[in-house]
């Protein structure tokens, strides 16, 4: 579902729907916007690149040492990513997007790779190459607009989720989403189409965390929320079971 399209909230409950349209964004954007500091004079420079985030939400990038980029946050972390939820609107301007600022660092993550593959399965092709590496946004602040007059500014407890505790989740993901693909396709597909909103398809789950789990097909990427965290694979099925069983007696499904 476009974050666009998310239902709207009241007046009144302006920060926690631009907290709740800022998180679905980082979680489903393919690609963003990374603005770094050139090293020679100090100019903005804005590149396009492609984002997948940790299970906390912090966006991670697999970048080349050989571009331009990368050779700027060698000397300066400092960045901005910008994600962008406009596609598809007459009026982009009227559309949600994110400014997440920080520093783009190194990242030695035991799931970055992982994770990142998972959502963009053709860097496989050259993530071995030794130029290339995985950075990590350490996420300082972030600014949302959702249109004209929408404005919040947004610290980073309001968008990244709180792992603690939940490693036995983290570390059986792998397991988790294999079964879920090669067993339960089919079950996929109905989460995307039933309670996301998506056309009918093949649907992948690409990772899971504590506050949901992430679906993609192609070029388009979905957010399956879960109604309340899990900490273990465990609990994770006991939701997937549930929502399940939701999405089949969803009418028409």
């Amino acid at each position: 579902m476009p974050v666009d399209e998310l239902a709207p909230t009241p007046p009144e409950d302006a920060g926690a729907d631009a907290r709740r349209r800022a998180r679905q964004l980082m979680r489903t954007a393919l690609k963003g916007t990374l603005a770094t500091l050139e090293r020679d004079g100090g100019h903005p420079y804005a590149s396009l690149v492609l984002t997948a985030t940790e299970p906390d939400a912090a966006p991670i990038l697999l970048i080349s040492r050989l571009a331009l980029h990368t050779r700027n946050l060698e000397r300066d972390p400092r960045a901005s990513l910008l994600l962008d939820g406009t596609d598809g609107l007459g009026d982009p301007l009227t559309g949600g997007r994110l400014t997440l600022t920080g520093e783009m660092r190194p990242t030695a993550s035991a799931t970055a790779r992982r994770r990142f593959l998972a959502r963009h399965p053709t860097a496989a092709a050259y993530a071995q190459f030794a130029d290339f590496a995985m950075f990590a946004l350490v996420l300082a602040r972030a600014h949302w607009i959702g249109g004209f007059g929408r404005i919040v500014d947004l610290a980073p407890a309001d968008l990244l989720t709180d792992t603690a505790g939940a490693e036995r989740l983290i570390a059986a993901e792998s397991e988790i989403l294999a079964h879920m693909n090669e067993e339960h396709a089919e079950a996929v597909a109905l989460y995307a189409h039933a309670l996301c909103g998506a056309e009918p398809g093949a649907w992948r789950m690409v990772g899971i965390d504590p506050e949901g789990a992430d679906l993609l097909h192609c070029s388009k990427a979905l957010r399956l929320p879960f109604p309340h965290p899990v900490d273990t694979p465990g609990a994770a099925r006991e939701v997937l079971v549930a929502l399940l069983q939701q999405a089949r007696e969803r009418p028409g499904i």
